[in-house]
């Protein structure tokens, strides 16, 4: 029986002929006539039950027939592409099939880049394991692949492969190759026609990376909901920092907000407050009451506790926020603090600031410089092991002060800009840094996106951090640079009032027409490759920084 708790997927088991091999030239009617097999009962159920002289010379046509299907065997469309995929995703992969071994190796021959070797098992029908339909095989497979049986796909073109798989406890994938229909009892879990298509179903069912959910599954289950309220101005959306609801038909509107905090430890409740308030200032609202949720492992005193409170007492009151409740557990669901802060502000109506406003056409400026938060973490979280990288101590106390100068805060900068007049659209950067925050906006919007990347500003310390961690610090966490979008005629404007007050804005590209795409160009007018991060680069920092070994 299957577990009711779906686990992540962490090894592949194929069936091999007509699977990860096109489905062959060979009719196996013919070698049902051959030894009269009936043409509803499986060959190898048959066979078993003959007598000695009438089961060796079955096995031996069966045998040679196998071996003529393996010469003339091709890969399936897609099969070896997949293979190499799921190996840099460091997934065992694994054969089990009801032809003999020999066929199954001599059918590898015919693949360019795939051999026995990158198979963690192949079970055959000759090995010590009965044959699907029994599970033992797929047993058998996730033992040797080290994994739970429910950790384990899967995935065959026939029912026997389900069958297996199911009464194992096993996810199944049913590979139709577009020509025929999936069984129904048992049902596969999953139906693809092809290969290629596999890609897809195990991006959705191994581990994420550490970070915020991947915008690919984040607007899939975003399109599931539906609100009817009309009281809700903005909903959920990839790019769209804040939600906003109106109040009774008046003119003020309620800007809503949640976010953790998550990678630091230091300044938890500085965090809390401006990570959320600066999503808020993006909608034009100012932000006036915070929740928080706490969460602490085993093992935090009360005094631990106080201390993260107290910092939050601090910030709300320095920043004119009212804290209003929450909730604090001490939880062995958590190994470090965890803080989660929802805040509430409002906003008159007709300061309500929408990513759906921008226009082709629109400018956009970018504050301060990017990865101000990353460079401030990394260098808070690990002085000692950036000094033997070479940093000296002078820089890495430079560093260590961005958390507030320039400071992690886009509140003032989003003020000056809406006071300048003619913003269509602010948007805080934040995990994934500006690259991903480009593409937040693009897809927000449905604008495509120019940018100039030789204008984009980098801070001399990030870029220092960022080239001996061989890092970009395009992709490196960046709450402290606000993107501001405003019309062409009052760029000017803006970026003297945010000059006035020292604030540095760059302007560094423009929006196209419809479309979801960020379109980079170098300083000759090239177009050039803008990066994706599929995690921030602060988690690979993290890693490079956690393996250094740092004299006592």
């Amino acid at each position: 029986m299957k577990s009711s708790i779906v686990l992540p997927i962490r090894a592949i088991l194929f069936d091999f002929d007509g699977t990860l091999t096109y489905p062959g030239p060979l009719d196996f009617t013919k070698l049902k006539e051959l030894i009269t097999c009936p043409i509803d009962t499986p060959i190898l159920e048959y066979i078993q039950g003959l007598s000695s002289d009438q089961y060796r010379e079955s096995l031996l046509l069966l045998d040679r027939f196998e071996m003529e299907g393996a010469v003339l065997s091709e890969p399936n469309f897609g099969a070896e592409e997949l293979i190499r995929n799921l190996q840099a995703k460091r997934l065992p992969v694994a054969i089990a099939s009801r032809n003999s071994r020999a066929a199954v190796l001599r059918a590898l021959e015919n693949f360019s880049c795939i051999s026995p070797s990158d198979f963690s098992i192949i079970i055959s029908r000759d090995t010590d394991i009965p044959p699907k339909p029994d599970p033992s095989c797929v047993k058998r497979a996730a033992a040797t692949m080290d994994v739970q049986v429910e950790e384990m796909l899967v995935v065959g073109d026939f029912r026997f492969d389900i069958e297996a798989g199911h009464s194992a406890g096993a996810p199944t994938v049913f590979l139709t190759n577009g020509q025929q229909d999936p069984p129904t009892s048992p049902a596969p879990d999953y139906v693809v026609e092809k290969l290629a298509e596999m890609e897809a179903l195990i991006r959705y069912r191994c581990p994420l990376p550490r970070g915020k959910l991947p915008n690919e599954f984040l607007s899939k289950f975003l399109l599931e909901i539906q609100s009817s309220d009309d009281s809700l101005l903005i909903g959920p959306g990839v790019g769209e920092d804040t939600a906003a609801v109106t109040l009774k038909q008046g003119e003020e509107i309620l800007i809503l907000k949640a976010d953790p905090i998550t990678f630091t430890t230091d300044e938890m409740g500085y965090y809390a407050l401006v990570v959320n308030a600066n999503d808020v200032a993006t909608s034009g609202g100012s932000p006036r009451w915070l929740l928080t949720t706490l969460l602490f492992p085993p093992g935090t005193t009360a005094e631990q506790i106080y201390q993260l409170m107290e910092n939050l007492r601090h910030w709300s009151n320095r920043l004119g926020v009212n804290l209003c409740g929450g909730h604090t557990e001490i939880t062995d669901a958590v190994t470090k603090p965890v803080v989660v802060g929802q805040m509430v502000g409002t906003v008159s109506r007709n300061r309500l600031v929408d990513k759906r406003q921008m226009r082709t056409g629109d400018q956009i400026l970018v504050t301060k410089g990017v990865a101000v938060e990353g460079t401030a973490i990394l260098a808070r979280e690990f002085p000692g092991a950036l000094a033997q990288l070479g940093l000296t101590q002078e820089e890495i106390e430079r560093c260590q002060k961005f958390l507030f100068s320039p400071g992690i805060s886009v509140l003032e900068e989003a003020t000056i800009a809406l006071e300048s007049g003619g913003v269509s659209a602010l948007h805080d950067v934040t995990e994934g840094g500006l690259a991903t925050a480009l593409e937040e906006i693009a897809c927000a919007s449905q604008h495509r996106i120019q940018v100039r990347v030789h204008q984009i500003p980098i801070i001399p310390e990030t870029a220092t951090i960022c080239r001996h961690l061989n890092i970009n610090p395009l992709g490196l966490i960046g709450s402290g640079s606000l993107l501001i979008i405003c019309r062409s005629d009052s760029r000017d404007k803006v970026e003297q009032a945010l000059q006035k007050r020292q604030i540095l804005a760059k302007h560094i590209g423009e929006v196209l027409g419809p479309g979801t795409a960020v379109e980079a160009v170098d300083g000759n007018g090239d177009q050039v490759v803008w990066p994706h991060f599929e995690v921030d680069e602060l988690s690979r920092a993290i890693q490079t920084l956690g393996q250094i070994e740092i004299p006592v």
